[in-house]
């Protein structure tokens, strides 16, 4: 019998990787990976270099697995067979209390303390998300640079988003670069620099008039950068994101249901349309503490309110990229199944677990 867990999964079969999957099985269907060395390989355990990581949102019946309290756990699904998800597979969180009795069992020395894949996995705990941009500045911050064909993104997103940051912070040159001729050469190095993993000296400037220690500053750079990020994915979202919640209440299953599951799919619409507002404004509002507090610096001159929200900015930044991660996957999976002008209608049984999946991953989680 094929579940609809096991049917969310073959959805994924040939999908690409979202903010909240990282399907490595449709990666290594674009390349062998017997062709990388084993640090170009995403792991270099080759069972989980076959696996897909899952941000996932906490069942009430999953918190008893964690020590303390998780919105979001980082899951690992491996395949029966990577070739065919529809016969499913085994998995496991990171951070679940038995982890290490797990990982000593499937995978030996392979996931011991200090080894590089298990390095990786809590790498990728740490991240609200799994979007491509963040999770590889994160890898590459800690000297792990797995080979591209693992990250979904382009160069045209990547050129955009440059220019995008380019933008924003070409006021704050004057404060950490000085002004004067040749500003927008010193705001392109400044961009460079901002989204590096080594901001190095020319940000020295902004950190003494802000008075942060080292690690006050670092962290909260890492976080500005992933909330100018963040700015720009949102700006590339929302026409997506729009025209899904449009598309979610116009959807119509194939051939006749029962008038029960018809009625809970209408209910399961009306809410995955409201959950998509509702993130929608959450982020918004998010981003503009931080607009308030980038005025605060460059037009009013007071560095204190940049500063507290360098300070505060980590914990936002956590929460935003769960809340974006969650959308991004969402109009990702919606523009991948339903995004042609002609979509094959689905079945109830699909929309139902398409629906299901949406919610979950919309849903607020237990506060921490």
């Amino acid at each position: 019998m094929i579940t609809p867990e096991i049917r969310r999964l073959s959805a994924l079969q040939h999908s690409a990787s979202t903010a909240r999957v990282l399907n490595l099985v449709a990666s290594n269907l674009l390349i062998s990976a017997a062709e990388l060395g084993s640090n170009q390989r995403f792991f270099q355990n080759r069972v989980l270099n076959n696996s897909l990581v899952i941000k996932h949102r906490i069942r009430p019946h999953e918190l008893d697995l964690f020590r303390e309290p998780r919105r979001v756990a980082t899951k690992i699904v491996i395949p029966i067979d990577p070739q065919d998800l529809r016969l499913g597979g085994s998995f496991f969180f990171l951070g679940q209390r038995d982890f290490d009795v797990i990982a000593k069992s499937e995978f030996g020395g392979a996931l011991m303390p200090g080894q590089r894949d298990r390095l990786l996995l809590e790498l990728l705990d740490s991240l609200p998300s799994l979007d491509p941009f963040l999770l590889r500045g994160q890898l590459q911050r800690h000297g792990l640079d797995p080979a591209k064909v693992y990250f979904n993104i382009s160069d045209g997103d990547i050129e955009r988003m440059y220019e995008f940051v380019r933008n924003e912070i070409t006021s704050l040159v004057g404060i950490s670069l000085g002004g004067g001729i040749g500003q927008g050469i010193k705001a392109g190095r400044l961009v460079d620099k901002i989204l590096s993993n080594n901001p190095g000296e020319d940000l020295g400037p902004l950190k003494d008039v802000l008075r942060m220690s080292e690690t006050e500053y670092s962290d909260g750079i890492f976080a500005w950068r992933g909330f100018l990020y963040y700015k720009w994915v949102l700006k590339e979202l929302k026409p997506d994101a729009i025209s899904a919640w449009k598309g979610i209440a116009l959807l119509e299953t194939m051939g006749l249901g029962d008038r029960e599951a018809e009625q809970q799919i209408r209910k399961s619409k009306a809410r995955i349309r409201e959950l998509i507002h509702g993130v929608l404004t959450a982020t918004s509002q998010a981003l503009d503490v931080y607009d308030d507090a980038y005025r605060d610096l460059t037009e009013r001159e007071d560095p204190a309110g940049f500063r507290d929200f360098l300070l505060a900015a980590p914990d936002m930044f956590a929460r935003l990229g769960e809340e974006l991660g969650a959308l991004q996957h969402v109009v990702s999976f919606w523009k991948y199944r339903f995004g042609t002008k002609r979509p094959k209608r689905p079945s109830a049984a699909e929309l139902s677990d398409i629906l299901a999946d949406f919610e979950e991953s919309l849903s607020c989680g237990p506060e921490t």
